[in-house]
């Protein structure tokens, strides 16, 4: 009887210490997901930045735009006149292309002061499927804060 009740026991253990973890920010995962805590609205990105040129951070924003091409970038509201722009750890894996304005995601990575060239600021406006005119008026680099995302979720 000891030994069926201890078999018992140790099964129940197993179970729960192979039971998968609900931690997880819960929606549509994309790459390595992100895990709850520590969560920030992306509004708070630049005071959570402060002096740091680059920081390892989670945040919670608006989606204002994707790219049209492959979904291989988006930018996220961070203010009500500035976006920030969301790129994705290796290209790794993209965001629906279709996916609408407003939609509120859950970022996990890095965000970094940088400048983005010419030349990249152009590449990005013609993947968003901007026009000529609008292309030929990007003249000048942007100082910006980018986001390099290793885990993305659209919330529900």
């Amino acid at each position: 009887m000891k030994k069926l009740f201890l078999s018992l026991v140790l099964c129940a253990l197993t179970s729960i210490g192979f039971a998968q973890s609900t931690d997880a920010v819960e929606g549509q995962s994309f790459g390595e997901g992100v895990k709850k805590g520590n969560i920030v609205p992306a509004t708070e990105v630049k005071a959570k930045l402060g002096k740091q040129e680059k920081a390892d951070m989670k945040l919670m924003g608006e989606v204002v735009s994707v790219c049209k091409k492959k979904g291989c970038f988006m930018n996220v509201k961070i203010s009500d006149t500035e976006t920030m722009f969301v790129n994705f750890k290796d290209y790794g894996f993209f965001m629906p292309k279709d996916m609408p304005a407003g939609t509120k995601v859950v970022i996990d990575g890095f965000a970094q002061k940088k400048e983005t060239s010419v030349e990249d600021l152009q590449h990005y406006a013609r993947d968003a499927k901007k026009s000529e005119e609008e292309i030929a008026k990007i003249t000048k680099p942007k100082k910006e804060i980018v986001f390099e995302a290793k885990g993305v979720v659209i919330v529900k």
